[in-house]
């Protein structure tokens, strides 16, 4: 095997690997996209609670 071969080859390789390595991030991103937005599909669905305007507001820290 001669050394341009080899170069060559492993060229070949590497391209095939970032190549492959882009694919991966772009379906990863598109996953993380979609279960973001399901999420958010979720949250949104949640009732709102009822309570009165003045519950909430503060906190008894002598108790």
């Amino acid at each position: 095997m001669d050394i341009n071969t080899a170069v060559s080859s492993l060229a070949a390789q590497t391209s095939q690997a970032q190549t492959g390595d882009a694919v991966n991030m772009v379906v990863l991103k598109k996953a993380i996209n979609l279960q973001a937005a399901a999420a958010l599909q979720i949250l949104e669905a949640l009732p709102q609670p009822a309570n009165p305007a003045h519950l909430g507001q503060s906190v008894d820290v002598s108790a």
